[in-house]
């Protein structure tokens, strides 16, 4: 005799759980499935109206294409906070003078330090500098070449005779 396989029950339809999460927004898939259902539905004696259906292809295409500007809009501003990382990362091995609050937290103070990498964290930019200290760009004062730097640059710059 021969023995046909079994279907695991836990694999029939009825025992699978569907559950549909409601979303408040429609897009442009929602808006095709509306427009393919009142397409099957309609009165066969009295069919849609060319303006109407043209006016609603006009707002699936306008859906469509705001969809598009936003996720457009959304790569260039993920660009521009990567670009303004690449910007500020010529001070890496500089050494930049900033504000900084004293150790009893009354007076601001001029520090210096070496950059060693630049960061980013909620759109805002951070250096992180040799003292091991992590600074705002904003409280920037001034920007200089390190010493070993400077010193190799003295010595090419003498002339001979």
């Amino acid at each position: 005799m021969i023995q046909l396989p079994t279907i695991d029950p836990s694999l029939y339809l009825k025992n699978q759980t569907t559950t549909r999460v409601p979303s408040n927004e429609l897009g442009k898939d929602d808006f095709l499935k509306i427009l393919m259902t009142q397409l099957q539905n309609q009165d066969p004696t009295s069919p849609l109206e060319d303006r109407d259906f043209i006016a609603q292809l006009a707002q699936f295409t306008s859906l469509e294409q705001m969809t598009n500007m936003t996720n457009s809009i959304n790569k260039l501003a993920n660009f521009q906070q990567m670009n303004s990382i690449i910007e500020y990362s010529h001070l890496i091995d500089k050494v930049v003078s900033y504000q900084s609050l004293d150790e009893n937290g009354d007076n601001l103070t001029m520090k210096e330090s070496k950059v060693t990498s630049v960061s980013q964290f909620n759109g805002e930019l951070f250096l992180e500098l040799a003292n091991g200290e992590k600074i705002s760009t904003i409280l920037i004062g001034e920007v200089r070449a390190s010493e070993s730097l400077q010193e190799q640059q003295s010595d090419d710059e003498v002339i001979e005779v």
